[in-house]
């Protein structure tokens, strides 16, 4: 262990790459977490509304999920099966199948991909290609679906896009929900999707996020949703929706399409999937798609047996029953009106998002950095989001208790007080 005593150690900027990303905004070393609060190197605690990007809904180191864990591998469980069968694995498609499949009428097939929430998304697009014998697959602006190759086709944001260096091909973008004002989004792919000289090539799936996380909590309708289901099913289409973010309860209900009237063909889930911020990512995909070969998606890692313990007591501590769904219901309209507060304070700005996945679009990049840079000198970890990154973006565990809770909003409501105060001195003294 580093006996290094400075806020951060040397070693990151002698050997860690210059891909590092989240660091270069919270310049602390990191040394404990519990719930929704971590502690530096220098023993100061900071409340946390990143939450590992929406990998800790449940917070940092739940103590049901840590003690079977510890218990797990202090019985010498699997440490690792490849995709063999285990007790843990079967523990989890029991609870998931019982709490979260049956209880929504989904008929959903569970595949267990590589780690990550590209994987699933690839192995979603693979499968859409095989099914339907089409390659071409609609996305949207602002959409953001990983940065692997396949996956990065998917995916709007250019800055991502160049780190490609290569062609990016098989995906037509169309317009999100809202994305172009006074235009109906779904209307027109119909009307393109239609017409033989619409120039749009017949699409293996129509793939997006209800809500758009990295893309700047663009929130698509429930009208909208149902219409894109109407159109891929009218057109030959899978319906993939990519709940990696969204999903695992941040809108206020396990699924982001829950009561929008629509059944995916494929679901692809990821980040708070385990519960405990392990590496754990999955495609749900309707039977009759069901159609890889043995290992014909594969990976050394598919299936994380450790994930596998920690994601069923997830399930069976917060989903098997609607009282955790109540709170978050509630939760929400503290948000609601704590960032309303917030978007009062700046000039043309307004929410975005919805459920425990909100903002606010602060209009520029600049000052949302500057809000959040702020709030975490006076202890908060909030990061930002957007095609400009002008979105402050609240990720709070699911799990924070209201009083953190409110603790947290009020410290993102000083930062952006202080920072248009000072701005509005800095505007007076040019004036003079």
């Amino acid at each position: 262990m580093s006996t290094d005593t400075s806020a951060v150690s040397p070693i990151f900027a002698r050997r860690e790459s210059e891909a590092r990303s989240y660091c270069r905004g919270f310049k602390t070393s990191f040394t404990s977490a519990s719930g929704s609060e971590m502690t530096d190197n220098k023993g100061r605690t900071y409340i946390d509304f990143l939450a590992g990007c929406s990998s800790l809904n449940y917070g940092h180191n739940d103590p049901d999920m840590k003690a079977a864990l510890i218990e797990h591998i202090a019985g010498d469980g699997i440490a690792h099966g490849l995709d063999m069968h285990t007790d843990t694995k079967a523990a989890f498609l029991e609870a998931f199948e019982k709490h979260i499949l049956a209880p929504r009428k989904m008929d959903h097939k569970v595949m267990f991909t590589g780690p990550t929430g590209a994987n699933a998304v690839e192995a979603a697009m693979k499968l859409a290609r095989k099914v339907t014998g089409r390659n071409n697959i609609i996305s949207f602006t602002n959409g953001f679906h990983g940065v692997t190759m396949g996956a990065l086709t998917a995916t709007g944001n250019g800055y991502h896009r160049g780190g490609a260096s290569a062609p990016l091909n098989g995906v037509t973008r169309m317009p999100f929900d809202g994305y172009a004002e006074g235009v109906d989004s779904a209307a027109l792919l119909d009307q393109m999707l239609s017409d033989p000289s619409g120039g749009v090539d017949a699409p293996a799936a129509i793939m997006f996020e209800t809500v758009q996380g990295e893309g700047g909590l663009n929130a698509a309708s429930p009208e909208w949703v149902r219409a894109m289901a109407d159109i891929a099913k009218k057109h030959g289409a899978l319906l993939i929706i990519d709940d990696i973010q969204a999903g695992c309860g941040r809108t206020g209900t396990f699924f982001s399409f829950e009561e929008m009237g629509v059944t995916p063909d494929i679901v692809t889930l990821a980040k708070s999937l385990s519960g405990f911020g392990l590496p754990f990512a999955a495609m749900l995909v309707r039977p009759e798609h069901d159609k890889f070969g043995p290992a014909e998606h594969n990976g050394t890692f598919r299936g994380n047996t450790h994930a596998f313990v920690t994601a069923r007591v997830a399930v069976e501590k917060f989903w098997a029953d609607d009282s955790f769904q109540k709170e978050l219901a509630a939760k929400s309209v503290i948000l609601t009106t704590a960032l309303q507060n917030l978007a009062n304070m700046v000039p043309g700005a307004f929410l975005k998002g919805r459920g425990l996945m909100q903002g606010v679009d602060v209009g520029t990049g600049e000052l949302a950095a500057e809000i959040c840079a702020r709030a975490f000198e006076k202890g908060l970890i909030i990061e930002t989001s957007g095609n400009e990154d002008q979105v402050v973006k609240v990720l709070a565990p699911l799990t924070t208790p209201d009083a953190t809770f409110r603790k947290g909003l009020n410290i993102v409501l000083d930062a952006a007080h202080d920072v248009m105060a000072a701005k509005d001195t800095a505007s007076k003294i040019a004036a003079e």
